[in-house]
């Protein structure tokens, strides 16, 4: 029978606030992903944007950027305990989105949260945001036109949907682009389902190294890839690759050094033991990490601990 390797001696516990924080805060975003998802249906007529090379049709400033191939990311998606995304609309929307990018901004901006998708979408017309006196079309600094209700904005074509939540009554910007893909990221999520880089991954690298008893370390940039595990473990697991950009190659590896020595001391704490479960691989100013095999709490654990700790 094919098994999970063991971790090391940290267990995690349904008790433990960390775990029970972890899961609320991906629910969280999740929710808002999905809900967002469904409302975009209501919309037509947006401007047709091409993901360009190196831009993405996103604002600039967030915290956070995250990529889904939805399709082959759903069992990942699936596996979040969300009433909404057994909701038959849900799934059909699901059904029809290839590939979906999202931001999320810091408190300060007065935004929180930006969804570009493609796919194919039924040409459900814009009269029904005509007809609803809770929504009121608003237009950008550009001139472009988007529907707003209760500090959500939207706008969708027969191809893509986009939509916007601010965190005051100033409407956000749904159609905001410019977003400079990092150099290398591309190559680094291509067959990867869900992948994400923090902007600012200075708070998430010290609160991991601290944890695992080690000094903080300049990272300029953190790529994340999640994957299925591999055919030789049980299905239902999943790993991680995790990238440490730095200004240069000797940077990089004093990283990896250190890292390879923390590894045989990493069994008694939770973050060290996923993190540190394998070597890493320095290649020039990247160091790659890639975690234990993670169970669905584990994975939760995870993404809060990477994407919650930076967009706060």
């Amino acid at each position: 029978m094919k098994k999970k390797p063991p971790v090391g001696s940290a267990k995690l516990s349904n008790n433990n606030p960390r775990i029970l924080s972890a899961s609320s805060a991906s629910l969280r975003l999740c929710v808002m992903f999905f809900h967002l998802l469904l409302l975009l249906l209501s919309c037509k007529s947006a401007p047709e944007i091409v993901l360009e090379k190196d831009t993405l049709p996103l604002g600039t400033g967030a915290s956070v950027y995250i990529f889904a191939n939805v399709k082959e990311a759903r069992p990942i998606l699936n596996l979040l305990p969300i009433e909404e995304l057994n909701n038959r609309q849900a799934k059909q929307m699901l059904d029809r989105t290839d590939f979906a990018a999202a931001a999320m901004f810091p408190q300060e901006s007065g935004q929180r949260f930006q969804l570009a998708a493609w796919g194919k979408y039924p040409g459900i017309s814009g009269l029904a945001f005509t007809f609803d006196k809770n929504w009121k079309k608003k237009r950008t600094a550009s001139g472009k036109s988007f529907w707003y209700s209760n500090k959500l904005s939207i706008s969708m074509s027969s191809r893509q949907a986009f939509a916007a939540i601010s965190l005051n009554d100033v409407p956000a910007d749904p159609l905001a682009a410019g977003a400079q893909i990092p150099e290398d990221f591309n190559a680094f999520r291509r067959n990867a389902p869900l992948s994400c880089w923090l902007e600012n991954p200075a708070p998430v690298i010290d609160k991991i190294l601290n944890e695992a008893g080690l000094p903080g370390f300049p990272v300029q940039k953190l790529f994340i890839n999640i994957f299925p595990a591999g055919e030789n473990y049980s299905p239902g697991l999943y790993e991680a690759i995790i990238r440490l950009q730095f200004e240069n190659a000797s940077l990089g590896f004093g990283m990896a050094a250190i890292l390879r020595m923390a590894g045989g001391f990493a069994a008694n704490n939770i973050i060290a033991s996923l993190f540190l479960a394998n070597p890493p691989v320095h290649s020039g100013r990247n160091v790659d990490i890639k975690t234990a095999p993670l169970s669905e709490e584990e994975l939760l654990f995870l993404f809060n601990t990477l994407l919650s700790t930076s967009a706060n």
